[in-house]
């Protein structure tokens, strides 16, 4: 073999044993998806005029839903990263604990603003539109420490759904999310599937 076939089997190879024992960001990806879609169009739903269900009802379903996904993402960090060793392992884990340390001072700063008398049609903009800049930027930042352009390119989608879900105001952000965030996850999860056959 010449070197460049030896390193095209070698990168073949790697590729192979990653999808067959490392967790599918397809799954990770739909998951999301699902909880932005259903959850997000359940609480757009819920609002005036439409109000099929008790806005409380949605709020329930929406969060209980956004938990099992937190808690299936931590499944996958913990499952990604087993058997890891060395500098990757030290990315992964600083990573993860990056989501958590940016959502927790997300949260005391916009309880903060909540606080301070901040105008109660505006507490849906601000939560849903900080959370979602935020999480593009960690999807921007796991797309640079990965050399992935799908993750890159989902984060800068992301972004762009937190700035038109505030355009849109309430309760069309909510639809803006549903919709525009949880179909860029699942097309997101699509790409991700059919890349990995």
């Amino acid at each position: 073999m010449t070197p460049e076939e030896s390193l095209a089997l070698i990168a073949r190879q790697s590729a192979e044993t990653r999808r067959e024992i490392g967790p599918n960001p397809a799954v990770l990806l739909a998951v999301w998806g699902l909880v932005w879609l259903i959850g997000f169009g359940l609480v757009f739903l819920s609002a005036p005029p439409t109000s099929l269900m008790p806005l409380w009802t949605a709020s329930v379903i929406t969060i209980v839903a956004f938990a099992g996904a937190m808690a299936y993402s931590a499944f996958y960090g913990i499952r990604a990263g087993r058997g890891v060793r060395g500098p990757s392992r030290l990315v992964g884990a600083m990573y993860g604990w990056s989501w958590m340390i940016a959502f927790g001072g997300l949260t005391v700063v916009n309880a903060g603003l909540v606080a301070h008398g901040l105008d109660p049609g505006l507490i849906p903009l601000l939560w849903s539109g900080t959370s979602l800049m935020l999480t593009g930027l960690m999807y921007l930042a796991g797309g640079m420490l990965w050399q992935s352009k799908l993750q890159y390119g989902l984060g800068a989608w992301i972004i762009l759904c937190g700035a038109a879900s505030v355009l849109a105001g309430g309760p069309h952000n909510f639809l803006v999310l549903s919709l525009a965030g949880g179909g860029g996850f699942l097309v997101a999860s699509l790409v991700f599937l059919v890349r990995s056959r």
